[in-house]
């Protein structure tokens, strides 16, 4: 079959390939019948234009960049489909890039993909959103960004987030209201600000309850099954273990599970475990995980919209926080009596 080309739509809608051009990149000052007759010639023929003819005739190219290192899989998926969907609803494409190396050689590497498929925008979620390093040498390129999770720098950037510390508060709450004070919390990478603020919100929901904070309760992690499992064995092993571990994500809380499971304790009745983002892997588990609802999918697609606005129109910097909310399932339940 013949791939149907931008003439053989002009002639199908009886106009200007020009015209054509317009609607396709919905451009205004085109006439309501004359756009619905392209549109219609478009899906009769189905026509799909040409990513190189549109940034062509837009000086564009219609290219999204989500650039990302972040050791999380099941949240990596959760942001690359938002971004997704909302680049497909403007007809932009989203190009997808894990990013490798450290300081220099990570900025090389994100400017390499910048100029080697010369995307108008990039989306940048945590970590790579609270690089300052990145950000400057995005503004030396003059490429809009937008953050997704920023830590604290100042910059005209528009983003997006939540409520890190709060929504971990409310967690650490919900434990304490189920009867428990010997609580484990498993902190996220050391190098991302969100981990700094979901251990604040920990303290903080304790110190709330006058319950004494115990540093051996804490257990470093990276956002990642095998620390989760091996921090989880820690805090297990300890003389006077904890009645609920508090991960800061559900790859971490997996792992918690998995510890608890090789020591033959009962989730939820020896040991509560609860997680944070509810990714996939947070239904799966079995008990299902308790959790908070990071709106990771809902995060990107806002960050995208905010960003193709300002490619669109040109519109300045936004910041939106997004609401999060708890998940209670079956891995959480009143503490036992000793």
């Amino acid at each position: 079959m013949t791939r149907k080309t931008i003439d053989d739509v002009a002639k199908a809608a009886g106009v200007a390939i020009k015209t054509v051009s317009r609607v396709l990149n919905d451009e205004p000052n085109v006439r309501e019948e004359t756009r619905a007759r392209v549109l219609a010639a478009v899906e009769a023929l189905h026509y799909f234009p040409s990513l190189s003819a549109r940034s062509l005739a837009g000086r564009r190219s219609y290219l999204i960049g989500l650039v990302y290192e972040n050791p999380s899989a099941n949240y990596i998926v959760d942001i690359q489909h938002g971004a997704m969907a909302r680049c497909r609803q403007e007809k932009f494409r989203l190009f997808v890039h894990q990013c490798s190396g450290r300081d220099a050689e990570l900025i090389r590497d994100v400017i390499g993909l910048v100029d080697q498929t010369h995307v108008d925008g990039l989306v940048v979620p945590a970590p790579l959103s609270q690089s300052i390093d990145l950000i400057r040498a995005l503004d030396r390129r003059k490429l809009p960004f937008v953050r997704i999770s920023p830590s604290a720098i100042d910059h005209r950037s528009p983003s997006v987030d939540m409520d890190d510390e709060g929504a971990a508060r409310e967690m650490t709450e919900h434990l304490i209201e189920l009867g428990h004070t010997r609580i484990g919390f498993i902190t996220g990478h050391p190098t991302h600000h969100a981990s700094a603020l979901r251990l604040d919100g920990y303290r903080a929901a304790l110190q709330a309850h006058r319950i004494l904070y115990e540093p051996a309760y804490v257990k470093q992690g990276h956002f990642v099954f095998e620390s989760g499992l091996g921090a989880g064995r820690e805090l297990l092993a300890l003389p006077k273990r904890p009645t609920a571990v508090f991960a800061s994500n559900d790859d971490m809380a997996a792992g918690v599970l998995m510890a608890a499971h090789e020591l033959g304790l009962q989730v939820p009745s020896q040991l509560s475990v609860a997680g944070y983002d509810d990714t996939y892997i947070a239904r799966i588990t079995w008990p299902r995980l308790t959790t908070v609802h990071q709106p990771s999918y809902d995060m990107a697609w806002s960050a995208t919209d905010l960003l193709l606005q300002a490619l669109k129109n040109g519109e300045g910097a936004r910041t939106s926080r997004l609401a999060h909310r708890l998940i209670v399932r079956e891995s959480t339940a009143p503490v036992r009596a000793d």
